[in-house]
């Protein structure tokens, strides 16, 4: 049974940490990345939705986003969705594709995106508690484990969650690095 608990709540921190990655990759970085479009949501015939499943994203000259519609009738929504969005890049439209280029970050702005890097960090770190203590209330609830298999298996629970954490702390560092690098 502790084993069982264990494996559930170590492939929910590695969702977290799948999550976590997902989140870090929307964060500009003075390079163009496909992935900083991945949150876009697009009125697409009244229905949300994702750019990139409406469009082909390429990255062109290391800098600039080229998003290329399937349909040409959704370009119009497409640019009106990249305006929206919270990436402080205009969108031009030139009649067949929407081009976004990615300008290169000040130093203030570098440090506001590593801010967000660190919230974003934190957040998971935060739910990586949640599945440890979520873990240990239903070891602590288990009748059928006996004191010393109750403990075990919340040492392997904290010994998990010592390693996601750190894990998320790595990968926040390697992101804020890239963020400041220029």
């Amino acid at each position: 049974m502790a084993y069982e608990i264990v494996a559930a709540s170590e492939k929910k921190m590695n969702k977290e940490i799948d999550r976590l990655v997902n989140d870090l990759n929307t964060i500009r970085t003075g390079q163009a990345n496909a992935a900083m479009l991945n949150r876009i949501e697009v009125n697409y015939y009244g229905s949300p939705m994702p750019l990139n499943q409406i469009a082909s994203i390429s990255v062109q000259e290391g800098r600039t986003l080229v998003i290329k519609p399937f349909d040409p009738s959704s370009l119009k929504e497409i640019e009106k969705a990249c305006h929206a969005s919270d990436l402080g890049i205009a969108p031009q439209n030139d009649g067949t594709v929407v081009r976004m280029t990615v300008p290169q970050l000040t130093a203030e702005t570098r440090k506001e995106m590593t801010k967000k890097v660190s919230k974003y960090a934190e957040e998971s770190k935060v739910q990586i508690r949640n599945i440890r203590r979520d873990a240990n209330e239903f070891i602590k609830k288990d009748k059928t484990m006996d004191e010393d298999n109750q403990k075990d298996a919340k040492e392997d629970i904290q010994k998990l969650t010592d390693k996601y954490i750190k894990k998320i702390d790595e990968i926040a560092k390697a992101k804020s690095a890239e963020v400041m690098k220029v």
